[in-house]
């Protein structure tokens, strides 16, 4: 397995990227796990690719978007065309997957907030992209999550979309919400997530969550990812 982040300039997300690697070899210690970096960070791909002969490559990203679309697919075919021995399982993103809202709720839990309080809005926040489809699954897995019994739930993007979290947060406050609190969708911690604690906040919101880490959840659906992978490849169209 060679799990492909985005990479940061923040240590916290390779360490959180680590932790979360640890735990999957824990829960399948036969199989190698290897990481990789779109940016920022090494091993590059090919780095972590080098010496093998075959590989189920999977994108830490939480929805479908320009990297796993287009990056990934095109740097693997790059290095394929300088290895041609080399025999690539591509997966699909974490998301969107339904142990997803499992882990959210998980990380609400955890500070303080209740799963389903119907006195609580919950303001979904993702990185955001300038691709609208990530952007809707985002917005749909809001729709789908207003169902458990919460006030409401709306979704909030950190960049490239609107509205923005803090946006978002101010609509809730108007709309007579009682308690507002965020759910960060991001991986790891960082620009973004520091970025949403700090302006949710000083919008209003009562709580602000931990970011999806190393949940159990995650561990789950990465594991998911690999046997699918190794049974039917996504596509590199890339």
């Amino acid at each position: 397995m060679v799990a492909v982040a985005h990479g940061s300039r923040d240590p916290r997300a390779a360490a959180t990227v680590a932790a979360l690697l640890d735990r999957v070899r824990l829960a399948r210690p036969e199989v190698p796990v290897r990481v990789a970096y779109l940016d920022h960070c090494t091993p590059t791909l090919a780095q972590a690719l080098n010496g093998l002969q075959e590989a189920v490559v999977l994108p830490l990203l939480l929805t479908e978007a320009y990297h796993s679309r287009v990056d990934l697919p095109s740097a693997l075919n790059e290095i394929r065309a300088r290895d041609p021995r080399l025999r690539v399982h591509y997966g699909a993103t974490l998301g969107p997957h339904p142990l997803l809202r499992p882990a959210l709720e998980r990380r609400l839990a955890e500070a303080g907030v209740p799963a389903g309080d119907p006195g609580t809005a919950v303001v979904l926040v993702s990185a955001g992209s300038s691709d609208a489809r990530a952007n809707a699954v985002v917005a749909g897995l809001a729709r789908t999550w207003r169902r458990s019994g919460w006030w409401t739930v709306s979704a909030g993007y950190a960049s490239a979309a609107s509205p923005t979290p803090e946006q978002a947060v101010a609509e809730l406050r108007r709309a007579g919400a009682p308690r507002v609190v965020v759910a960060p969708y991001l991986l790891a911690p960082g620009y973004f997530a520091d970025k949403v604690r700090r302006g949710t906040l000083a919008a209003g919101a009562d709580v602000v969550a931990d970011v999806l880490g190393p949940a159990p959840e995650l561990v789950d659906v990465l594991l998911e990812r690999y046997e699918a992978a190794q049974r039917q490849p996504v596509a590199l169209v890339g």
